[in-house]
């Protein structure tokens, strides 16, 4: 499966290449440029941790290993708590006593809920109107609710058992608890919370990108034991060979698709909107975010409820595991697609009764990020 997905790839990579040589009539080449575009972006809000992670692991080690211990859970688990491309897998294998709870906290929990922790939560909250911020944490909770199935599809498909999945999860699900309850409870504090966690992960990243930037040009070092930062932006670029392919695929994919979900969301009560705005997310959960405005009610929280397991599936998380964990791929697709298609249809059983509007005009057509045919 692994080789047919990276020839899937590298068949975007041709299409999106020759589009671009012509001009990018078809849009796809222009997706194509996009893969290096994301260089910088995902450079600066990776690296610094990937330096930091070796020097992490040793310090929190000291009280992670232990508490853990204590559970009988893997402390690889606690990486699972930063997303898959923020420091999350290299924290959760350096932690790691099986290397294979490494790989699945690494890159299916970090993926699912480490994502929505340090990324989906905080951006989102700060993006969203203040109307919608109810909405916003409706999905959320919806997501957060259907979570563990996420979390069992991917570990299945690692070759755990349902009860070792179960148990080593057991931090994860607490912690998910909690969040559900201060989402219900507190939202405004947990949003605050949250802002602040990510404020200071952005900061230490910020630090260990210094850091290892100095000790990469004078040889001075300052922090023994982190990684080199040639090594972190090795990974970047790995990253970004991956998405110079899975971008135009997501581009075709996205425009194949349109006319089904159109008539889906038709089904189902949302706008096109609300519709355009799945196709968008699979992609990167920024701009499906922005688009929540034009949304019916509904569609705003079924969109943010499929967010949780399903954002960047198709490029950041994509072309990560690709890099680093390529034989972890089937199981990251399963995780993010069983969630996210048992995110859909939970959503919309809690907002039953709650149809779409209209959205100022706008359509499917002019907030895809599909402009053209196929």
């Amino acid at each position: 499966m692994n080789q047919v997905i990276l020839w899937i790839m590298a068949a975007g990579v041709v299409l999106g290449g020759i589009d671009r040589i012509f001009g990018s009539p078809k849009g796809y080449g222009k997706k194509f440029e996009e893969g290096f575009f994301f260089l910088g972006p995902m450079a600066l809000s990776m690296a610094g941790m990937i330096c930091l992670a070796p020097v992490l692991a040793k310090t929190l080690g000291r009280l992670i290993i232990p508490a853990f211990g204590l559970l009988g859970v893997d402390p690889a688990m606690f990486g699972g708590l930063l997303a898959i491309d923020m420091g999350g897998y290299q924290l959760a294998c350096s932690l790691a006593q099986n290397p294979l709870m490494g790989q699945y906290a690494g890159i299916v929990i970090a993926a699912v809920f480490g994502c929505t922790v340090v990324f989906t939560i905080p951006v989102g909250m700060g993006i969203v109107e203040k109307e919608d911020k109810p909405l916003f944490a409706q999905g959320i909770m919806i997501g957060l609710m259907v979570m563990p199935v996420s979390l069992v599809a991917g570990g299945l498909v690692c070759g755990l058992s349902l009860l070792e999945i179960v148990h080593q999860n057991l931090p994860v699900l607490v912690f998910s608890l909690l969040l559900l309850l201060g989402l219900k409870k507190a939202p405004a504090a947990m949003i605050k919370g949250f802002a602040i966690f990510a404020s200071g992960i952005q900061i230490l990243i910020t630090i260990g990108l210094v850091i290892a930037a100095v000790t990469s040009l004078t040889g001075l070092v300052i922090i023994p034991g982190m990684a080199p930062l040639e090594d972190a932006l090795a990974v970047v670029a790995s990253i970004g060979i991956v998405m110079l392919g899975s971008l135009p695929m997501a581009e075709l994919l996205t425009r194949l698709l349109k006319q089904p979900l159109l008539w889906l969301g038709k089904k189902c009560g949302m706008n096109s909107i609300s519709v355009a705005g799945f196709l968008v997310g699979i992609v990167s959960a920024i701009p499906a975010i922005t688009m929540l405005k034009h949304m019916d009610k509904r569609g705003k929280v079924v969109n943010v409820a499929f967010l949780v397991s399903a954002a960047s599936m198709l490029a950041a998380h994509l072309g990560f595991t690709v890099s680093e964990a390529s034989g972890m791929l089937p199981a990251l697709l399963a995780a993010k697609l069983s969630g996210a298609f048992a995110a859909i249809p939970a959503a919309l059983l809690f907002t039953k009764g709650t149809g779409a509007k209209a959205s100022a005009g706008k359509t499917l057509e002019n907030s895809s990020t599909a402009g053209e045919t196929a």
